[in-house]
């Protein structure tokens, strides 16, 4: 492939999007650049602090359980409240609880700092995927939560590094540091992202159309939604097991934890390095096949780590479901904006945020157990078990739900209390920076992600 033709590759990655979609693509950059909080918070609370490290396992268990309250909490104010004030008002409780890391010792105001951290790191998400959704049309959201999600990665490589780099100022510093960030990144979404809730519909004579209410139940009761919500949770499950049950089976083979950081950097490496990519390799493919193929990678990559041996054995398996995770997060996140209704964006978004919240809070209990129990070799084979069972519900249930986006949306299932809708672009001048463009937003990442 000639360099002219890479760069035209690059330019129709990136091109289309409306200036507020590079702003919010930036406000992510600069938030998960400063995220040292979770990355060091075991080390300080026990190396400088003198916590045992099952405090520390609890505190950042509570982070996970934080999000699991933040989510849905973010999806209903998201919708209620606006995208850009949810944004704003969550990014600076985060910032204060970061800040507050930096002065409080006692343990009881430390795991209530990181839980009230945890809910509004999750609560943002909502609104970031939503807005997304809002500026985005169908046909490109997918790509544009791709480059959210890169912006994403970047950030914490970048924050991974220069937070080892810093540490020599002292742990505090660097929650400073995150908190500073983390209100640049406020200031951002505040000064130049515009808001993009949609108007409320009326009708030919002007006049306020009454929209279904949507409560957390009634997106519960979605069928088709529903499903998408639980086979990601199963798929979340497998993608989080490695970042406990990995360096537990390296240290069982012998390996030093130097090597442990080495396989697992492979993970950032790759999805910085080559997501643009795999974007564009998977880019207007079917989305339940998307979902189908991460899951099964998924399941071949960590089902894989039970035969590996050496450091060389675990990076492989690491890029494959990473791989994974980079078609999955992307077109999960579009297929949760296909499935909401317009006016009901926030509130299905946080019900999906709240699964990675769930796994996040549950996997690492459930994987500590099983590699201190059965070992390590059930571990991985439950956890490809559960990849291949979610690609068969990928593939069995949500093939009409998911159908082509170019073709006409039709319910799934008629007891569905809502409609699928196409996302579109808002109805607000200001969010129409260009015609016919696309957006991205940061999943759970969510999520973290």
């Amino acid at each position: 492939m000639s360099i002219d033709s890479l760069r035209r590759s690059a330019r129709a990655t990136v091109s289309g999007f409306p200036q507020g979609f590079w702003w919010l693509w930036l406000s992510t950059l600069v938030n998960r650049t400063g995220a040292f909080v979770l990355t060091f918070l075991s080390l300080y609370l026990t190396q400088e602090l003198g916590h045992s490290a099952w405090f520390a396992g609890l505190v950042v268990a509570l982070h996970g359980l934080g999000g699991v309250a933040g989510s849905p909490l973010g999806g209903l104010l998201t919708d209620r409240w606006g995208r850009r004030p949810t944004m704003v008002t969550m990014h600076l409780a985060a910032a204060a609880c970061s800040a507050a890391l930096a002065v409080v010792t006692s343990a009881w105001a430390i795991a209530t700092a990181v839980l009230l951290m945890g809910v509004a790191m999750q609560a943002v998400r909502p609104s970031i995927n939503a807005t997304i959704a809002d500026m985005v049309p169908a046909h490109d959201v997918r790509r544009a939560y791709a480059l959210n999600y890169w912006a994403l990665n970047l950030g914490f490589a970048i924050a991974s590094i220069a937070g080892g780099a810093a540490a020599f100022l002292g742990y505090r510093t660097l929650f400073v540091v995150d908190a500073v960030a983390t209100v640049l990144c406020a200031v951002i979404v505040f000064l130049r992202l515009p808001e993009t809730r949609p108007e409320a519909a009326v009708d030919k004579r002007g006049e306020p159309v009454a929209e279904e209410k949507v409560s957390m139940l009634t997106v519960l009761r979605d069928a088709p939604f529903r499903t998408l919500v639980l086979l990601n949770l199963l798929v979340c499950l497998v993608f989080t097991a490695p970042w406990i049950g990995l360096p537990l089976t390296m240290a069982g083979e012998g390996l030093p934890p130097s090597s442990y950081g080495m396989v697992i950097a492979v993970n950032g490496v790759v999805i910085v390095g080559f997501q643009l990519l795999v974007n564009k390799l998977t880019d207007k493919r079917s989305p339940v096949l998307l979902l189908t193929l991460s899951a099964l990678l998924f399941a071949f990559g960590t089902g894989a780590t039970a035969l590996a041996g050496s450091s060389v054995a675990f990076a492989a398996t690491v890029i494959v479901w990473t791989v994974g995770e980079m078609i999955h997060v992307p077109t999960n996140a579009a297929a949760t904006a296909r499935l909401a209704p317009e006016h009901a964006r926030g509130r299905y978004q946080g019900v999906m945020g709240m699964s990675w919240a769930v796994a996040g809070f549950v996997a690492p209990v459930a994987a500590g157990a099983i590699v201190g129990g059965p070992g390590p070799d059930v571990l991985w084979t439950a956890t490809a078990a559960i990849g291949v069972l979610a690609a068969v519900g990928y593939y069995t249930r949500l093939r009409k739900a998911l159908a082509d986006e170019d073709a006409p949306d039709t319910p799934e299932n008629p007891d569905s209390p809502v409609t699928p809708a196409i996302p579109v672009t808002p109805v607000t001048q200001d969010a129409r920076d260009t015609p016919d463009t696309r957006a991205g937003a940061a999943e759970q990442a969510p999520v973290s992600a």
